[in-house]
């Protein structure tokens, strides 16, 4: 008996592994419990069970009575309806592959068809000669000084096309791809990020993009040359006093009148609207608004609407009305302000897109958004990344403390080898994310990326900050990671607080775009034909129940054998191949997870936002281990390469579990949750963090010119300038491992009293020589070392403040 029951278990869970049809399913399981049941006798009553359920599931009649209505009903009293704000920005953009990691089964053919981005050759010379040539060209001490740009930097970012990426080549643009925009944003981050946020304003969320992609012909020709060249400088007005992350809120105003224009009655809008933390504002020359519309007296032609809802529109910023207030002060000399206007005028077709575009502009910007959260903000967090460990490693080699190198002690390393997975996580990410833009527009991917890359800047910098200490707290133009720390915040709070982002809007979009069925289903509960709702809410729920199934027999398969025999990639390297299939595992136990929090709490998931956000946490981290398993494929393959890669793509997995064995545990159903625990991981926690070795290991090799560093290298500006606060320490640092092996043994003959004056470094220096320490042809270059390691080592100081 045991064993039939055992095989029987096992036949079910084939059943539901391979998901066959229903009727097939069915008669596989008839079938089979018929000959289990000749076997042993005792299996009779499970017999019966199995005909009635394979009888109600395939008679259509008996199923729609006993099973799909009463759910359909259930569900539809249960479910909270959805807003035409929240559809509109679920039906916005795409999806890529963070959908296949959370389905539960990746379709790994899919993602080794995925090649990583590559610049063109035009986009190439852009980035060596104009990007390097704005480089050379800024001071951002100096823009701190004077709180701006200097005029020569604003020049050259309008003659050369800074502000006109984005825009498309017959309209004087440079068209340039997703990976391109974030290449050379990087790059200007990584010595200004003033100069970076300037730049990156016009070619994200912004009116470009929105003309681009809605604009009329006539507002194309209007406006797109003059932003191309830089004539025309553009700002976009969102986030307002009482509208924030909750942007569908805006009080701002349209109301749908007549006016006077250019001496003549035309259809047309007043506006009043009050903006906030706009930036370019103070500068700009157009300017794009969101408001609500409403029409009153029907004259769009539709008297049934009143309220059409979020629009855009765009304005010159000197139209009369329009008030640019005095700036903000972001802590970044970026230009950032005020916008308001009260009975502001504008025509009719002022509306991007014109007037049929009316009511339209919460999905045309969930539709824009793409470009601040997966490119701007990101190429920004990356360009910090890198720089922090190309400086930091660098002045842990160059700075001593107790006789050592302080990137020796094991303290700091735990910082450092943060630093450096952390960088390496950073392009991994941006490179897979704009991949992803480049195939369209996908809006939970590009929510994670802002989320991550931003929150993992912070922790880098800090770090940086820690292991620099106060040579990187004094400001002045010595400092090289002032400004860099001083962006942060900006990077954290805009395009959307990232508390919000992590608690409400990746699982949440995530859930419904990404999930097979979910939203599907959502739209037939609310249809108004019940009847027509009940004949669609069939299949897709027979479906979904297939889905959980499926999901829940791989899971206890991968669980007890930890995915050993799961799929990967067709060119997974073999460092990688084992990576992926852990990540089959917790793919589908975000997927069970997630189908149990959904069917349990149903619509009160929306409020368990600690809840909700760990779901999120594990499917960003799930996307991020792909990312760096990506990187690490399809570039060169060395021991410090694959150190990098484990350290970074352990670390995400580990969060993930974290995540997902917090969720089992907060559960509300406790008992649920433990057997939830137990489903996913009944070898216990699988995955650990990056042991002691592996710190020791990243936090030497961040220290040493090895491959990766050489290779971030190339994605900033890095120059050798000692008047440059990084190039004096980049070239300390190349002037050390110049002379590093003499320098060693002269230090380390001098911390054990081996010379004679060793307080007098010529003195000392000779004696070394003299002992056969040191070559005689060593002493200058070693005395040239010391000079300019001191003058690296100092902080900058003033007359007076």
């Amino acid at each position: 008996m045991l064993l039939s029951l055992l095989l029987f278990i096992g036949l079910l869970t084939a059943v539901f592994y391979y998901r066959p049809p229903l009727q097939t399913g069915s008669l596989v399981m008839v079938v089979g419990t018929i000959l289990l049941t000749i076997y042993c006798s005792g299996m009779w009553l499970i017999l019966l069970v199995t005909i009635g359920v394979s009888i109600l599931l395939n008679h259509p009649r008996w199923r729609q009575q006993l099973l799909i209505k009463p759910m359909y009903h259930m569900l539809r009293k249960s479910m909270p309806t959805i807003s035409k704000t929240e559809q509109e920005a679920l039906e916005a953009g795409t999806t890529w592959w963070e959908k296949e990691l959370f389905s539960g089964k990746p379709d790994w053919h899919q993602f080794s068809a995925i090649a990583l981005p590559r610049l063109s050759e035009r986009e190439q010379q852009f980035l060596d000669h104009e990007v390097v040539g704005l480089c050379q060209l800024i001071d951002e001490w100096d823009a701190h000084q004077r709180q701006d740009l200097s005029p020569e930097v604003w020049d050259y970012l309008r003659q050369h096309g800074f502000f006109g990426l984005i825009i498309p080549e017959e309209f004087g643009g440079l068209d340039f791809s997703p990976y391109a925009q974030s290449r050379i944003m990087s790059k200007i981050a990584s010595c200004s990020p003033t100069a970076a946020v300037t730049a990156m304003v016009p070619n994200s969320l912004g009116p470009g993009e929105l003309l681009v992609k809605y604009g009329t012909e006539e507002q194309k020709q209007r406006w797109l040359p003059g932003l191309a060249n830089g004539t025309e400088l553009p700002c976009f007005g969102l986030t307002g006093p009482e509208a924030g992350s909750d942007a569908g809120s805006i009080p701002d105003l349209g109301i749908v009148c007549k006016g006077q224009h250019n001496g003549e009655e035309v259809l047309g809008l007043s506006l009043t609207f009050s903006k906030r933390w706009i930036t370019l504002a103070p500068v700009a020359t157009a300017i794009g608004l969101a408001f609500k519309l409403r029409d009153p007296d029907g004259l769009l032609g539709d008297p049934d609407t009143v309220e059409y809802g979020i629009t855009c529109a765009l304005l010159p910023a000197d139209h009369p009305g329009v008030e640019i207030g005095r700036r903000h002060n972001p802590g970044a000399p970026f230009m950032n302000g005020p916008i308001s206007g009260t009975d502001v005028f504008i025509p009719i077709d002022w509306i991007i897109g014109g007037a049929e575009m009316a009511g339209k502009g919460w999905r045309m910007l969930i539709e824009c958004l793409g470009a601040g959260r997966g490119v701007s903000l990101p190429a920004l967090a990356t360009a910090s990344g890198e720089m922090c460990y190309l400086t930091v490693g660098a002045f842990a080699r160059i700075r001593r403390q107790f006789n050592m190198e302080i990137g020796k002690f094991e303290g700091v390393q735990e910082a450092t080898a943060e630093i450096a997975a952390g960088a390496y996580t950073l392009e991994a990410m941006r490179q897979m994310v704009t991949r992803g833009l480049a195939d369209g527009a996908p809006s939970v991917l590009t929510a994670m990326a802002k989320l991550h890359a931003t929150e993992r800047m912070r922790q880098i910098v800090n770090h940086a900050m820690d292991v620099v200490g106060g040579r990187a707290i004094q400001l002045g133009p010595r400092n090289f990671l002032g400004s860099m720390y001083h962006s942060v915040p900006v990077a954290i709070t805009v395009e959307g607080a990232n508390i919000l982002t992590r608690s409400l809007m990746i699982f949440g979009q995530g859930a419904m775009r990404c999930h097979p069925y979910l939203y599907a289903e959502l739209k037939t509960l609310q249809h108004g034909d019940e009847q027509a709702g009940l004949a669609e809410f069939d299949p897709l729920f027979r479906q979904h129940l297939g889905h959980i199934f499926s999901n829940i027999a791989r899971l206890k398969l991968y669980g007890v054998t930890a995915a050993r025999f799961s799929p990967v990639p067709d060119d997974a390297s073999d460092f990688s191949r084992r990576w992926y299939q852990r990540i089959n595992h917790l793919s589908v136990a975000l997927a069970s997870c997630s189908d149990v929090a959904l069917g349990i709490l149903g619509g009160d998931i929306k409020r368990r936002e600690l809840l909700s956000a760990r779901l999120g946490d594990v499917h960003s981290e799930l996307f991020i281990a792909c990312s760096i398993l990506k990187y690490h494929d399809a570039n060169q393959q060395n021991d410090a390469t694959e150190a990098h890669a484990r350290y970074a793509v352990q670390r995400s997995l580990f969060r993930a579990q974290q995540a997902l064995l917090s969720f089992c545990d907060n559960f509300p159903l406790r008992w649920l949750g433990k057997i939830l625990a137990f489903t996913c991981f009944p070898l216990g926690r699988i995955h650990r963090a990056p042991d002691d070795h592996q710190i020791r290991r990243l936090g030497g090799l961040i220290m040493e010119p090895n491959p990766v560093r050489q290779a971030l290298s190339q994605f900033v500006y890095l120059n050798e300038d000692p008047l440059d606060p990084v190039g004096r320490v980049e070239s300390t640092y190349q002037a050390l491992l110049k002379t590093d092996k003499p320098w060693q043994a002269f230090v380390r003959a001098r911390n054990k009293g081996l010379l004679q004056h060793p307080d007098n470094l010529d003195l000392a220096l000779a004696s070394a020589a003299e002992q056969g320490i040191i070559g005689a042809a060593d002493i200058e270059p070693i005395k040239a070392y010391d000079k300019q390691r001191y003058d690296c080592l100092l902080t900058d100081h003033f007359e007076a403040l």
